[in-house]
This record gives structure tokens, sequence and C-alpha cells, in this order.
């Protein structure tokens, strides 16, 4: 599996031998995919905040396909051995961001 982050999108290349990987290229607009895989995690949101809060979900923005771990690779390997040309959202359940960035404040004593 070969992960490289270009431009906001994240290209999976599933390896078939040693040395070789197909790149998954975007094929929509930063803001159709995000607009996609929102639409479709909509969707899902109650069903999947029953039982998988904290998860991450990795849904194909085409085909609404999707799995969940707790690992974002996990979900994501998963999703593109049933679908290997997948354009994945990810998402964590229950939450506005699968990750988050910048300082936390500090507990107080």
């Amino acid at each position: 599996m070969v992960r490289t982050h270009v431009a906001g999108y994240t290209h999976v290349g599933v390896s078939k031998r040693k040395g070789d990987s197909v790149k998954i290229q975007p094929r929509f607009s930063k803001e159709e995919f995000a607009r996609r895989g929102d639409e479709i995690y909509q969707r899902l949101q109650s069903k999947l905040e029953a039982s998988h809060k904290g998860e991450f979900v990795a849904i194909d923005i085409e085909t609404g396909a999707y799995e969940t771990d707790a690992s974002e690779l996990a979900a994501s390997d998963r999703l593109l051995e049933r679908v290997p040309t997948a354009q994945i959202w990810l998402r964590r359940v229950g939450l506005t961001y699968a990750h988050r960035f910048g300082s936390y404040p500090l507990a107080q004593a």
C-alpha cells in the first residue's frame, strides 16, 4: 500500500506485485468530494453512531460502500479490498473531524 498526500487529497496505490502500484487519482473537485462524502455520512449517521461512535468510517463517495474500524488505515484498507478504485472520504463517527490539530488547554490541577 502506497499513500501520498498531494493538494489536499490522499492518493492510495494498491500494490499487486512488489514495486508495482496503481495510483487512484481524485475524480472530483475538493468541494464535490466533501459534499458527496458528507451527504453519504448524513444518511448513515444514526446507524453508525448507535454502534461505532468514535471509530473511523471510510466511505467510497461513488458507491456509498463503507468500512468502520478504530484504525483509519484498517478501515481504508478493507474498503479498498472491496472497492479497489474507491474515492475515500474519511470521518470519525460522531465527530465533525477525523483528526484535530492545534494546542489543547492544559487541565487545571
